[in-house]
């Protein structure tokens, strides 16, 4: 398989984790999902800045600047695979 196809695998798979993840991983995540898919974070931050959500997921996200596509897809396999144990 190649590593899209092995990033697909690994979104599935992330949605039937046995337990539910702290929310520093659930960042992690999220961060290296968005940039594997959408690249470096372009936005400014979050619109409400009450909402703190949004902020650590913006913050958690702009960390992966610079970060190729196939690495972070990589990084979100493994942290999966690691997951599922």
């Amino acid at each position: 398989m190649d590593i899209q196809q092995l990033f697909e695998q690994a979104v599935a798979n992330s949605k039937t984790l046995s337990e539910k993840p702290d929310n520093e991983i659930l960042l992690q995540l999220y961060s290296l999902y968005k940039q594997a898919t959408e690249g470096d974070n372009q936005e400014s931050g979050p619109a409400n800045p009450f909402d703190f959500v949004a902020k650590f997921k913006h913050e958690a996200w702009a960390k992966l600047k610079g970060l190729d596509k196939a690495t972070a897809m990589q990084q979100y396999i493994d942290l999966v695979n690691k997951l599922k144990g």
